[in-house]
């Protein structure tokens, strides 16, 4: 007897299901992977699901998704959303064409997890504690499970935590930017600055200083995303985007930005999958070199505090 035997082929499994299912409808098997019914299938009737193929897929309305981002499946709403929240949401696959928010549609290929080009919290970051560093206090960014803590603390003293990808890639990659953190503690004064994004190189004192970056930049006592960058040429002010944050360490507040660097001239900005500043032109276009991805926290001085926990910080590339 053989070791093994065809089963059935990758793409369609066999499934039964409870309630029928019509033909396209979408659901999660047993084993966590996404499925699609291509054919109506009467309860407790067997029947194959296909789990492998691209398929265009309802979106969620007034969002845009970029090729390439995580496709996640909105069970309550049955529409694709760029992420998941406490309910029944599971993983679709990853977008094969940029939907924008107007779309309805959007193509997504199945249960597909291709490895990030850089990921800062899976793959190594350098940091500089400046301040006062203390056992349980401040100092190096605390791992909470897969994510990572950049904390100030109420010592009164000029304070900088930073976090800044061991791997770097040139502004040519093509590269899309996902950052994910949720403003536990955003700071009660102006002294706090929080900036999240890519960078040539990081400071100890001040991101501003940095040559070359863009940035979603919140300013201690305020909850406004502001959007900034510089390449050594040319600066864009920090300027409201008119999204918010909400502080808080739960899933309801997290913040998703994505930084389209596929047009180094003319860098996209999306907060929570929303474009913001369309019009405003975010450029790097003049540097020539590699950059990170970076979290930094700073204060200039007094007693406030400031907690950002990153939940993500990757990047994709593309040949165009």
């Amino acid at each position: 007897m053989s070791e093994a035997s065809l089963r059935q082929a990758g793409n369609f499994v066999d499934y039964t299901p409870a309630v029928a299912l019509s033909a396209g409808q979408v659901l999660q098997l047993g084993d966590g992977r996404a499925a699609v019914a291509t054919d109506a299938i009467a309860a407790g009737a067997q029947g194959a699901v296909q789990v492998f193929g691209t398929f265009k897929v309802a979106k969620a309305a007034d969002i845009a998704l970029l090729y390439g981002c995580e496709a996640w499946w909105d069970h309550s709403a049955n529409v694709v959303t760029y992420k998941k929240v406490n309910d029944r949401d599971f993983y679709l696959g990853r977008v094969q064409a940029d939907a924008v928010a107007a779309a309805t549609t959007v193509e997504v290929a199945f249960n597909v997890r291709p490895r990030y080009d850089v990921d800062a919290l899976r793959d190594g970051y350098l940091s500089v504690p400046t301040g006062t560093q203390a056992v349980g206090g401040f100092g190096f960014p605390k791992i909470l499970g897969g994510a990572a803590s950049l904390e100030l603390t109420a010592t009164s003293e000029a304070q900088c935590i930073d976090l800044l990808s061991t791997d770097k890639f040139s502004k040519d990659a093509n590269a899309i930017i996902e950052a994910v953190f949720r403003p536990a503690d955003a700071g009660s004064a102006a002294a706090v600055d929080f900036n999240i994004g890519i960078a040539d190189g990081t400071s100890t004192t001040d991101a501003d200083a940095i040559g070359t970056s863009v940035f979603a930049h919140i300013d201690g006592g305020s909850l406004n995303v502001l959007a900034e960058s510089d390449d050594a040429v040319t600066e864009v002010a920090a300027t409201d985007t008119t999204a918010d944050i909400v502080a808080g360490s739960a899933v309801a507040n997290r913040t998703t930005v994505w930084f389209d660097t596929r047009n180094p001239a003319d860098v996209q900005i999306y907060v929570n999958a929303v474009l913001v500043l369309p019009d405003a032109v975010f450029t790097i276009a003049a540097t020539a070199n590699p950059l990170g991805l970076i979290a930094h926290l700073e204060k200039t001085t007094g007693t406030t505090t400031g907690r950002f926990v990153i939940d993500a910080l990757r990047a994709w590339f593309a040949e165009q």
